[in-house]
């Protein structure tokens, strides 16, 4: 068989069917069941500082995230969710909140009924929810009480705060047995049976399925990757994915982006975290940023337009394209919140903005509208395509302007209502 006839004969590229799932309504946002992947993020803020956690709520939620947990450690902080949530939705910020709770869950909730009417999930840690004869009875209160008030549970196992009891279990029949693992094996069964015996003790209590999110999260990118293939394997709950303290800059970027991206590939996965370490006073909204575009690019879901740009070589020593795409970009994103508003579908829209003639033009013409700017020694011209067609030039100190104007009346054109009329 020929290479052509091999590539003709070979499966289309593209995820795999996602895990089936039973799905989740969080606050009126659905996780699993089919549903999009969903975005999350959380909050560093002391929740008792209303005012800074509100501001870092409505930052993540306008940066895309749908959900966003924040830490309910003290009675303060419990104290001061039903006023966050107020608050947020006084400034027509309506993001689901989820409370992130360990040790003494069960009794913030119990005395602040109000904290725990306001928040749409519960996130419990089955290793630190109560220790020895005091953890099934608090894991037990914390599960009545969102059974009490209709909301969502989270499990969330974690390699660092792994419930020893199981742990020393698993490992002395490890032990004992003809053919043992290795310690690293059966720590990763140990999180996976931490989570689903949760979940299972959770539905005997009487929390319905549909109720229930797992998490089983690890800092190490293949030991998250075997632990969540065995989480799908046994169950069918809806799974959150995040790689556990994965890091500052682009390390947590790059191994977030590699445990999840191949999980995410096997269909696994229905909600997702980046938890990246930011730098001191940086930006949260990255983790969101960087969880959106992951999605985008392997093809899950489209959050803002894409703009494909060259990375450069010793055809481009002008920074004109470089400076180009970055206007063009910046200018995208600031442009969103309206066409948001205005255009439905423009997050769909693909921009090319290339530096010389090799690669050029043949990406401009896959955009749906690009320009490729004049390289090294080449004639100072500007073509752009637009749907595969050429359809002017460009030249001069203007170019970034004309482009930006012939992007928008591309966008109008197409996204519009008079397209949508005409359709």
């Amino acid at each position: 068989m020929t290479d052509l006839a091999l590539a003709a004969a070979a499966p289309e590229a593209g995820p795999r069917a996602r895990h089936r799932t039973v799905g989740v309504d969080i606050g009126g946002v659905v996780v699993g069941g089919g549903a999009p992947i969903i975005v999350q993020s959380m909050t560093n803020t002391d929740t008792a500082d209303i005012a800074a956690t509100v501001a870092q709520v409505a930052a993540l939620a306008r940066a895309g995230s749908e959900l966003v947990r924040i830490t309910v450690d003290r009675d303060e902080a419990a104290a001061a969710v039903p006023h966050v949530r107020e608050r947020l939705d006084r400034i027509g910020v309506h993001v689901p909140l989820v409370g992130d709770f360990h040790y003494i869950g069960h009794k913030l909730l119990a005395d602040h009924p109000a904290c725990a009417e306001a928040l749409a999930k519960y996130r419990i840690n089955p290793g630190n929810v109560g220790f020895k004869d005091k953890k099934d009875r608090q894991f037990t209160q914390i599960v009545e009480m969102a059974i009490r008030h209709g909301k969502a549970v989270r499990i969330g196992a974690n390699w660092g705060s792994l419930d020893q009891e199981l742990l020393t279990h698993l490992m002395d029949i490890n032990a004992a047995s003809a053919t043992p693992l290795e310690a690293r094996a059966v720590t990763r069964e140990a999180m996976v049976q931490s989570a689903l015996l949760s979940a299972a003790r959770a539905e005997e209590i009487g929390l319905a399925k549909n109720k229930i999110v797992l998490s089983a999260k690890v800092s190490g990118v293949q030991d998250l990757i075997a632990v969540y293939r065995e989480v799908a394997r046994r169950s069918d709950y809806a799974i959150h994915l995040g790689l556990t303290e994965a890091g500052m800059g682009s390390k947590g970027i790059v191994a977030s982006s590699a445990a999840l991206g191949v999980l995410l590939q096997e269909g696994i996965g229905d909600t997702i975290r980046f938890s990246l370490t930011p730098e001191p006073g940086g930006d949260r909204t990255i983790e969101v940023k960087t969880a959106q575009e992951l999605l985008q690019t392997m093809g899950f879901r489209a959050f803002v337009p894409l703009v494909a740009a060259c990375p450069g070589c010793g055809r481009t020593t002008s920074t004109v394209f470089q400076e180009l795409a970055r206007d063009i970009q910046n200018w995208i994103s600031t442009s969103m919140p309206e066409w948001k508003t205005r255009y439905p579908g423009v997050e769909m829209l693909n921009v090319a903005v290339m530096g010389c003639i090799v690669n050029g033009p043949g990406e401009s013409k896959h955009a749906d509208i690009g320009i490729s700017l004049p390289g090294t020694g080449e004639a100072p011209t500007a073509p752009v395509f637009v749907d595969g067609k050429k359809v002017a030039t460009l030249r001069g100190a203007g170019i970034a302007a004309e482009f930006k104007e012939m992007v928008s009346v591309y966008v109008e054109r197409r996204y519009g209502a008079s397209s949508r009329a005409a359709e």
